[in-house]
């Protein structure tokens, strides 16, 4: 391996290849912005880019996808740069890589699976090597009768024996195919373990009533920045795509009273690659059950619209559509002076980096995510000593104190715990300092009502 200026390993020397067709139509469909953005994706995989080459087509070359003439000028360019590998930014079907492939001499990717190589180097946790796993199983199955024809060794299936080598038993990609799926299967039994985890982590929040926010966005618009801006995660924010795969769940002071869970969810990109979405399900599925999403955007990205068309999208494929968002146009401070800027309800222009703009957030989560929880104290009975285990359960207990008569305690409490100790409330919000004993309470009024009938009392004597 050789070294670039920054003193990164290079992996490999890359050619990429993109087809443009109104067939495959815009959003498969290759173009210099997409082409750009597959550059980055091959340098964040550790590659270097030696060319780019954008082919126009009416339609694909349905053996070769870009057709013979372009691929032989695709050949010579590798041959002049010393190219190891070929990256296509479209998808290409089992044969047409195997076509290319014993053209060009050299290993052959598509964007899929370049796509794929990034996450195996990035998961880190044991849930994301998981999904990664299994959506690189999913992708090599069908690709197996096309990358591998060596694996075809009974002439039955190759057609290529000798007479007589055709006979019973089980080639070497069946065999192969059948331990793919064995793996795909426990894969997924492993991520449903995942995804009941997640389930009861979700009921103790709902039973907490702690709302959830999840951060979404285009990869590298600044989601972990503003996760550590809000919450100090301290996550590993780089400028480079996909540099955060493994969700981060961080709990978010809003007010004195009001604390909100923020999930920090894998970025999405354009043409991402269907078995990631599946794979991620048991991750991403906790967008469906968020109280809001933080539709994070890089406004001081040219192609910003697209990319937050792209997001919209995945989100309503994930079932997502329908929740409340705020959409954070991140990286204003990027912004040129006077540039005109999105603003309404929903909208919020800030910069993660610097923290202009975060107080602004900050509010318009409390505004919509307030959950009616107060800050109450209540003096209990002895004898309604259950309803203090039913606070340390459903509520947050700030203090106790055992009195003559009874328990004062002050706690956050939402409306459900609210409506069962109301009996017994004694003040709410912090508005005053002392604790008056409901029983204390009702003797001094029952005492000022006496007063006053005697003083009406004697006035009329008068």
């Amino acid at each position: 391996m050789t070294e670039n200026e920054n003193n990164v390993e290079i992996r490999d020397k890359v050619v990429l290849v993109g087809l443009n067709s109104p067939v495959l139509g815009r959003d498969e469909s290759s173009d210099d912005e997409s082409m750009d953005e597959l550059s980055a994706l091959v340098e964040t995989a550790g590659g270097s880019v030696e060319g780019i080459l954008l082919q126009n087509r009416p339609s694909p070359d349905p053996r070769t996808f870009i057709g013979e003439g372009k691929v032989e000028e695709v050949k010579q360019w590798c041959e002049n740069v010393g190219a190891t590998m070929v990256i296509f930014d479209n998808d290409l079907s089992p044969s047409q890589m195997r076509v290319l492939t014993e053209a060009l001499k050299i290993q052959v990717l598509d964007r899929c699976g370049l796509i794929l190589d990034i996450f195996a180097q990035r998961a880190r946790t044991r849930e994301g090597r998981l999904q990664v796993e299994l959506a690189q199983y999913r992708y090599l199955l069908p690709r197996l009768t096309g990358m591998w024809t060596h694996l075809e060794r009974q002439a039955g299936t190759s057609g290529r024996g000798p007479i007589g080598s055709k006979g019973p038993g089980e080639t070497q990609l069946e065999t192969d195919r059948r331990h793919i799926r064995r793996k795909i299967d426990k894969l997924k039994a492993d991520l449903e373990d995942v995804r009941r985890v997640r389930g009861t982590q979700r009921r103790t929040r709902e039973k907490r009533e702690i709302p959830v926010a999840a951060i979404v966005g285009y990869t590298n618009a600044g989601k972990s920045t503003l996760l550590n801006r809000l919450t100090g995660a301290a996550i590993p924010a780089n400028d480079r795509l996909f540099d955060t795969l493994d969700t981060t769940t961080r709990l978010l002071a809003v007010s004195d009273t009001l604390n909100v869970v923020v999930s920090d969810t894998v970025g999405f990109i354009r043409k991402l690659p269907h078995q990631l979405v599946e794979a991620f399900r048991a991750t991403l599925e906790e967008l469906e059950y968020a109280d809001i999403l933080l539709h994070v955007i890089d406004v001081s990205n040219p192609e910003w619209r697209r990319q937050a068309d792209v997001v919209e999208a995945l989100i309503a494929e994930l079932g997502a559509g329908e929740l409340p968002r705020i959409n954070v146009y991140n990286k204003c401070d990027k912004l040129p002076p006077g540039e005109i800027t999105p603003h309404g309800e929903d909208i919020c222009l800030l910069s993660a980096r610097t923290g202009e703009g975060v107080a602004e957030l900050l509010d318009m989560i409390a505004k919509r995510l307030d959950p009616g929880i107060r800050r109450v104290t209540a003096f209990l009975p002895y004898d309604k000593g259950g309803l203090l285990d039913t606070l340390y359960r459903e509520a947050s207990v700030e203090s106790v104190e055992y009195e003559s008569g009874g328990i004062a305690v002050k706690a956050l409490c939402g409306p459900a715990v609210l409506g069962q100790i109301r009996a017994y409330l004694t003040e709410s919000d912090g508005e005053s300092g002392d604790v008056t004993k409901p029983a204390e309470r009702d003797a001094a009024e029952s005492g000022a009502g006496t007063t006053d009938g005697e003083n009406n009392q004697e006035g009329g004597d008068v």
